[in-house]
């Protein structure tokens, strides 16, 4: 059973979009996030003057995904004022450092390969850094309270509105995926796994906390009638162009999990006509979205 968690995150100008600093209760790390526009204020935080971890985020202004950059220095306030403040793409800044002085070179090369293989994992940004940074060798207690420091780090990374290393959907294919919530014993739940066939197209769905997911591998049509709506038909297109979805004969096949708005978004781009997603999207045993959505509700 997962256990919930307590950050506080602390406005230095009392606005959301200033200076921010967070931590997690009882964990020696912390967190400052700054605009690009604070950098030079960095250096009045003592917590930034430390060995440490920082994501440059790119904003994301379209729909193409955005980038980002890890770095490990060991004093990441001069890092970020001298070499990286000449980066053009990043508007945004969130620096990972130790309440303590814990948090060694080896540590934080360590922590750079753990976050490097997370986020290309995840494929929410695309990464600015190179091939994935060999980790540094730490006895099995470090690395073990090194885990620990990652996992934390996730969770606030996400209060701060960055999702970089989280997977759309969660396959466990990279060894420091967090299972703490997922049981291999427990019952599947049938609306991650769903099925839409149409025209002699399957695809393959899931709702998650985000939205509606277009599973990789799903089949979609290659053609759109005139009845798709053109925000959807752009999105296809779009998708299309950045290789979310790939040409695979007389059809197009999903080259990654795809994160939609909704299930009738994502039925109506792999229909390429206008669908109901609650009435297309079924389980193994034939229920509809529709249906398990109705029978949860109040009173029901």
């Amino acid at each position: 059973m997962s256990i919930g968690k307590f950050i506080r995150v602390y406005l230095a100008d009392a606005i959301v979009t200033g200076i921010r600093y967070a931590e997690l209760v009882n964990w020696t790390g912390h967190a400052i996030a700054s605009p690009r526009g604070r950098l030079m204020e960095l250096p009045k935080w003592p917590e930034a003057a430390k060995p440490g971890i920082y994501f440059l985020f790119e904003s994301r202004f379209g729909d193409s995904k955005p980038m980002a950059y890890i770095g490990e220095p060991e004093n990441v306030a001069h890092r970020l004022t001298s070499h990286d403040r000449n980066k053009e793409f990043w508007n945004e800044v969130i620096i990972f450092t130790s309440k303590d002085e814990n948090l060694t070179k080896a540590h934080i090369r360590y922590l750079e390969s753990i976050f490097v293989d997370l986020s290309k994992h995840a494929d929410r940004y695309v990464l600015e850094n190179g091939n994935i940074p060999s980790e540094s060798s730490l006895p099995l207690a470090d690395r073990d309270a090194m885990e620990e420091f990652v996992q934390n780090a996730r969770m606030v990374l996400g209060v701060l509105g960055y999702s970089i290393l989280e997977p759309i959907l969660k396959y466990g294919n990279s060894a420091h995926l967090n299972t703490q919530s997922s049981n291999k014993h427990q019952d599947p739940d049938p609306l991650r796994e769903l099925t839409f066939t149409v025209n002699q197209s399957i695809a393959q769905g899931a709702v998650t906390d985000e939205g509606f997911v277009l599973k990789k591998g799903s089949d979609l049509s290659k053609t759109n009638t005139d009845s798709i709506p053109g925000e959807l038909a752009s999105i296809k297109a779009r998708l299309l162009k950045d290789g979310a979805l790939k040409e695979n004969g007389g059809k197009l096949i999903a080259a990654e999990d795809i994160l939609l708005s909704s299930s009738s978004y994502a039925a109506a781009i792999v229909a390429g006509t206008s669908r109901s997603g609650p009435q297309s999207w079924k389980t193994a045993n034939g229920k509809t979205l529709k249906q398990i959505e109705d029978e949860s509700l109040p009173g029901r």
